[in-house]
């Protein structure tokens, strides 16, 4: 997959406006956070927009230890509807306690945003994650799908959070992304 730097320039973008390593006001970060359960590859399953991924589906995080202790993230996604691949390299560090889902993560020097885990499956199944105000949430998988219940669920614990799930772009995970999975 060629690297394109697209997605990183535009989550620089993102980081510099966003500016904060936050969290949304009246939510909280998930405790017992075991990062090397946390590792690996997640597949976005919903998004609410942003330009940073404006457009992109077969989205991907992959998460790994770096030596200087932090987390290694590459992302990486496509536009199908160009065929173009892009991926984004960052690092991420826990903001206070390691047991605590709550990290801040930079794709561009040294400017950072929040990484709010707000939900977590027991087993690491899925996760609700935040950025630091509300225009930024994800609902992340260990698999393409999601069953419906448990969607339906991520959504309504959005929803109780007060952010705008009505907005959430489902991402394509499906056979149009073989081409593109490693």
């Amino acid at each position: 997959m060629p690297h394109l730097p697209l997605l990183a320039s535009l989550a620089a973008g993102s980081l510099l406006l966003a500016g904060c390593t936050g969290i949304p006001k009246g939510t909280e970060p998930v405790t017992g956070f075991e990062l090397d359960r946390y590792l690996g590859e997640w597949y976005e399953i919903a998004r609410l927009d942003h330009s940073f991924e404006r457009g992109l589906d077969c989205v991907t995080a992959d998460y790994s230890l770096r030596d200087d202790g932090g987390v290694r993230v590459i992302n990486r996604g496509v536009n199908l509807a160009d065929g173009e691949a892009d991926e984004a390299e960052g690092r991420a560090y826990f903001i206070g306690d390691e047991a605590v889902g709550r990290l801040k993560v930079s794709f561009f020097g040294p400017f950072y945003g929040g990484y709010n885990v707000l939900a977590l499956d027991d087993d690491y199944r899925w996760s609700l994650v935040a950025g630091p105000d509300r225009r930024y949430l994800w609902i992340l998988a260990r698999t393409p799908t999601l069953d419906e219940a448990t969607y339906r669920d991520l959504v309504e614990r959005a929803r109780r959070m007060a952010f705008p799930v009505e907005e959430l772009i489902e991402v394509e995970q499906g056979e149009a992304c073989a081409p593109w999975r490693r």
